[in-house]
């Protein structure tokens, strides 16, 4: 099966507190595949298109799924709720328009697509088989990081004459390819697909408290990826695996918090080793 793409509605009135809001479409990347289920979740301003390699290497043995996230690429850019509650209820949904739910799912996620799938996995273990979290924990509150996405995105030479200038920006090399793929052409060149206020509102939450509470409610196995150069502090994913043993922690070389751009194959490795292994299979 090829890839195809799918958008998932998610009505406004399964949120608390969203009554009048407009509907949320979930645009979707179904990479098919045979075998358990992975369903990949991006970090903040970030899209779908960046777990396609990644994806590529896990289609011979598992039916891969991605999904922009509210506010980010190709779903709705402007919704009236980005609570963690709304991102996990997304995730609900895509499973539920998949089939997902109770076919052995593992739920990965990046940086705040991480910290999604965590919340998940602790309140809804009916959805996931397992986790897999690069460079994403429960640690907080970070008071700071609202006015640093702020000053990052800020940063942006919007609009970006062409792709190779948004490359140079983004780092050069497969991390800025994937960036630069996440901007949408417009008037003088290559612009955001996400909007500053909804992404400094997306983390206000992180900005007052921490998801200590959330990971001790998670009981399923988990595999930790940190970047050797990565934004993840060493002594978080020490205290992941005190508080839930059955967390394995592994450091991707030469990676920065975009661990499965940086070293995709490392990402690769060290998950499919690690899902045969719960799965008592041979990872070949």
């Amino acid at each position: 099966m090829g890839t195809t793409t799918v958008t998932v509605t998610v009505p406004a009135g399964e949120y608390a507190g969203a009554a009048g809001a407009d509907p949320v479409r979930l645009f979707c990347t179904d990479h098919g595949g045979e075998g358990p289920p992975l369903l990949l979740l991006h970090g903040l301003a970030g899209h779908c298109g960046e777990w396609e390699a990644l994806a590529a290497r896990f289609v011979a043995t598992h039916r891969v799924i991605a999904f922009d996230a509210r506010g980010s690429g190709a779903s709705t850019r402007r919704p009236g709720d980005v609570t963690r509650a709304a991102h996990v209820r997304d995730v609900l949904a895509v499973a539920r328009r998949f089939g997902l739910a109770g076919k052995d799912t593992v739920l990965v996620g990046q940086s705040m697509g991480g910290l999604t799938a965590l919340l998940t996995a602790a309140a809804h273990p009916e959805v996931c088989r397992a986790l897999v979290l690069i460079e994403a924990g429960p640690a907080g509150p970070a008071p700071e990081l609202p006015e640093q996405i702020g000053r990052w995105l800020d940063a942006w030479p919007v609009p970006f004459p062409d792709v190779e200038a948004a490359e140079a920006f983004f780092g050069g090399g497969p991390a800025g390819r994937a960036w630069a793929a996440g901007l949408a052409p417009g008037p003088g060149g290559l612009h955001p697909r996400v909007d500053r206020d909804v992404m400094v509102a997306t983390v206000q939450e992180n900005a007052h408290r921490d998801h200590w509470d959330a990971w001790d409610r998670v009981r399923c196995p988990v595999l930790v990826l940190r970047g050797e150069n990565g934004t993840m502090k060493p002594d978080e994913a020490d205290r992941m695996l005190d508080r839930h043993p059955a967390t394995r922690i592994a450091v991707i070389p030469g990676a920065g918090h975009d661990a499965h751009l940086d070293n995709t194959q490392a990402v690769y490795g060290e998950m499919a080793a690690y899902l045969a292994a719960i799965s008592g299979r041979d990872p070949g």
